[in-house]
């Protein structure tokens, strides 16, 4: 996993908190970003939220599992803050 991914998808993701975690063209960017690492932990956690952002609670536990994470009980943006916590700890 190049670093230079992960700092997209940490962009993408910054861009959907700035829009407020809805769906639309930034949650797109996010799940497409996503979709293109399947397989690698933290693009299965992102792929979680956003399946958590769209309300398809089933598909996001899947990727939660994927990942090795769990659905937590606080809002996205708490999770964003979490996970952005975690990612930028590899830079």
């Amino acid at each position: 996993m190049a670093k230079q991914d992960l700092a997209d998808m940490i962009e993408a993701f910054d861009r959907l908190a700035a829009a407020g975690f809805t769906l639309g063209d930034e949650w797109q960017a996010v799940h497409a970003i996503c979709q293109a690492h399947e397989g690698e932990a933290p693009f299965d956690w992102g792929h979680a939220i956003c399946h958590r952002i769209e309300g398809d609670d089933w598909n996001a536990d899947y990727w939660y599992r994927r990942a090795g994470k769990h659905r937590g009980s606080g809002s996205v943006a708490e999770e964003w803050s979490v996970m952005k916590a975690e990612l930028t700890k590899h830079f």
